[in-house]
């Protein structure tokens, strides 16, 4: 193969592990299925544990501390992360511009702690050509704030417009690059913010998902693990999590039809993300380039189990958290938070489907985004390029990749070079190998750090510790979904894998959640979304 592929990067926002119809789910994914299908699905993807500093990461092959975003995108003063992409970091896009590629991104960037005055820290302004989306994180599905095209804010289209939906505006932005796209070999990053909360569907997506979850999330979480051990997915001996200890047996919960109502939104916004693929997967097939795009799909990080308190709507707007609505489309309130009166789907509401369905999004793994157990950082990883990957369709990899390994990666498929002059080198190492069928053959180390929450993975072994608890040792080959603590019999190991950690957490400029804490006390930092 002598012409240089193209590169398709789609993000899913808060997708769980097992959400995938190809992972297990019973949410229906016909398009991302049907890539697994004629590609390759990584069963031991990790990311990093919240969505800002996973971008980071995944754009630049570093670490996110050493891109000045460790938390979100927030400025957190003198002597705490800046919240905005630096000048020591170069995005994958700004790379492959100078090698010769067309970049397109649609869809979310927060990667940028001024989402308002153009700055350097702009997807404009690191190398993507042409840009259509959201500067801020989370926010209304129908008539999302901050919308770019380009540097131009285009917020007021959305909101004037009655059929407008965030996550088809994202797939038609993509689709309108693509289908007048030349012959010159492209980059696409498609960064959705489904099915990241709020709850917000459309109806008729929303009917198709209708009682789907009326047995519950213990009945659907165990059909799950079923179906991952069908697939391979998961070992016939692997040992599965239990139900969340903060979480009550289905029969014992309250509000059922409120339950489940909110897993058949999160499931309508997966869906209509897939559909979107399948649109875009289309566009390429008929322009003759889908053979040679290397077409990647991974999520941010696992499920999210947080909660906004209920009751509050405008009032977190003049807090400050402006992706809450102050008002609906409609000039009525916005039901914030978990308030079973209010059934989520429409613009009036702002909710989240909770730890319960969390639990179920990460199966078969405890722990939930923003902690680096695997519940947190496990992620689906979908990589479909049949011109690169030969004899491959349909198989899994399960040897241990983690994002900094995306950029060298694309390099490597593309014969683009880093640039000399680049601040700080690469952290990462190529997945080609890996995709091919090579076996594991390097022992590195991988190091996780968010909020305090850490961890470091070598071979076998993963230290790990939520703060500001201590170091847990698990043995990942016998023990995936970490439930058996070896710290206690392998002090060695313990202090040897803790001894890694602190020295890459001096070199790559992680600093002490103490002091983020202490910043945060003090009134310093400042929270932009």
């Amino acid at each position: 193969m002598t012409e240089r592929p193209n590169i398709v990067l789609v993000l899913a926002d808060d997708l769980g592990y097992s959400d995938l119809g190809c992972y297990g789910g019973e949410i229906e994914t016909p398009n991302l299925d049907a890539l697994a299908a004629n590609g390759v699905r990584m069963t031991r993807f990790t990311t990093t544990a919240r969505c800002s500093p996973s971008r980071a990461s995944l754009l630049t092959g570093l670490h996110p501390h050493q891109t000045g975003i460790g938390v979100l995108n927030w400025n957190d003063g003198p002597g705490g992360y800046p919240g905005s992409l630096n000048d020591r970091c170069r995005t994958v896009a700004e790379v492959l511009a100078a090698g010769g590629y067309t970049t397109y991104l649609s869809g979310k960037w927060h990667l940028s702690h001024d989402t308002t005055t153009p700055n350097d820290s702009w997807p404009t302004r690191r190398g993507f050509q042409h840009y259509y989306g959201t500067l801020a994180g989370c926010g209304n599905y129908f008539a999302p704030i901050r919308l770019k095209r380009g540097e131009e804010d285009i917020s007021a289209e959305a909101a004037a417009d009655p059929d407008y939906y965030f996550t088809d505006a994202v797939t038609d932005a993509a689709v309108e690059f693509l289908d007048g796209h030349g012959d010159e070999p492209f980059f696409c990053y498609v960064a959705y913010t489904a099915p990241h909360f709020p709850l917000h569907a459309r109806e008729s997506d929303i009917e198709r998902c209708r009682g789907r979850y009326r047995e519950g999330w213990d009945v659907v979480r165990q059909r799950r693990v079923e179906k991952m051990r069908e697939l391979g997915i998961l070992g016939e001996d692997t040992e599965v999590s239990p139900r969340d200890p903060d979480v009550p047996a289905w029969e014992d919960a309250e509000h059922r039809d409120w339950e489940q109502r909110k897993m058949e939104v999160y499931a309508a916004q997966v869906e209509a993300m897939d559909r979107g693929i399948g649109r875009i997967v289309e566009t390429l097939r008929a322009k003759g380039k889908l053979d040679n795009t290397m077409f990647v799909f991974l999520s941010d990080n696992g499920g999210c189990a947080e909660e906004l308190p209920p009751g509050l709507g405008s009032e977190y707007a003049a807090r400050g958290f402006s992706v809450v609505p102050a008002a609906a489309r409609d000039g009525g309130p916005v039901h914030v938070g978990p308030q079973p009166q209010y059934l989520p789907g429409s613009d009036d509401t702002y909710q989240m489907y909770g730890k319960a369905w969390a639990n179920v999004s990460n199966t078969p793994f405890r722990f939930f985004k923003r902690w680096t157990h695997e519940g947190g950082i496990a992620s689906p990883f979908i990589v479909h390029w049949p011109a690169g990957l030969g004899d491959r369709a349909g198989t899994l990899t399960g040897v241990p990749h983690y994002l900094p390994d995306f950029v060298p990666t694309v390099l490597e498929a593309t014969g683009v070079s880093y640039p000399d002059d680049a601040p700080l080198p690469l952290e990462g190492m190529s997945m080609l190998g890996s995709w091919r069928g090579a076996p594991d053959s390097e022992e590195r180390c991988q190091f996780y750090e968010h909020i305090g929450n850490a961890a470091v993975r070598r071979g076998k072994w993963k230290l790990v510790r939520e703060y500001p608890a201590d170091w847990e040792l698990y043995d990942l080959d016998t023990d995936p979904t970490e439930l058996s603590d070896v710290a206690g019999s392998q002090p060695d190991v313990v202090r040897e894998l803790a001894r890694e950690w602190a020295a890459w957490a001096a070199r790559c400029g992680v600093v002490p959640r103490e002091r983020i804490l202490e910043l945060a006390r003090w009134g310093i930092a400042v929270r932009a979304w």
